[in-house]
């Protein structure tokens, strides 16, 4: 097989690009997120669960690229909007996109589209970088979650923080944990096959 290394994952596994399976792979990752929304602990502090999304989220990115990732959310947002079960408990209306994870939500295609931008360009390569472009990334979408709270309760900003933001920090960090370390040795192991 001749075929050019990119940083992206899925242009590594096949010859060449085609509409269809950008099509397939798009909706393929709006259905994974939709998944691992169901994946979903309840917290007493906020009306925000700990769920699996983040990790889809950020997972999109890395494994479609910024074009591919972003539209895969934004699909994932659409089939919520259309009242499809794909939200956390099996919910989706769009009133869910206005409710209290509604800031989260809105932030999935831009930290997919972020994450995805940074490994284009080599974030890939190294754990390390890796782990930067997904820090960068999921503070993108604490911050958009917590904002999004201050304004629909109008709760003070330190209170929103210390809420919709710092409790999910370790989670987070496990997910960052589990992608840096893999995704670089799995390039190179595609790398070292050309």
């Amino acid at each position: 097989m001749n075929r050019s290394f990119s940083n992206v994952l899925v242009d590594n596994l096949y010859k060449d690009r085609s509409a269809g399976r950008d099509f397939l792979l798009i909706a393929g990752f709006s259905l994974v997120t939709a998944v691992m929304a169901q994946i979903r602990i309840g917290l007493p502090f906020t009306p925000v669960p700990l769920t699996g999304q983040t990790f889809a989220v950020l997972l999109s990115g890395v494994i479609l690229g910024s074009r591919r990732g972003f539209l895969s959310q934004v699909l994932y947002l659409a089939e919520g909007a259309a009242g499809f079960p794909v939200f956390a408990g099996g919910v989706g209306s769009v009133v869910h996109l206005v409710g209290p994870t509604g800031g989260y939500l809105w932030s999935f295609p831009v930290a997919a589209a972020l994450v995805g931008w940074l490994v284009e360009r080599g974030a890939s390569r190294s754990s390390s970088r890796l782990a930067g472009a997904f820090i960068i990334s999921d503070l993108v979408i604490l911050a958009g979650g917590a904002a999004w709270l201050h304004v629909l309760f109008q709760a003070p900003y330190a209170e929103s923080w210390a809420v919709d933001f710092y409790p999910f920090l370790a989670a987070d960090i496990l997910k960052i944990v589990v992608i840096g370390l893999s995704l670089p040795y799995i390039l190179r192991r595609l790398n070292a096959g050309e």
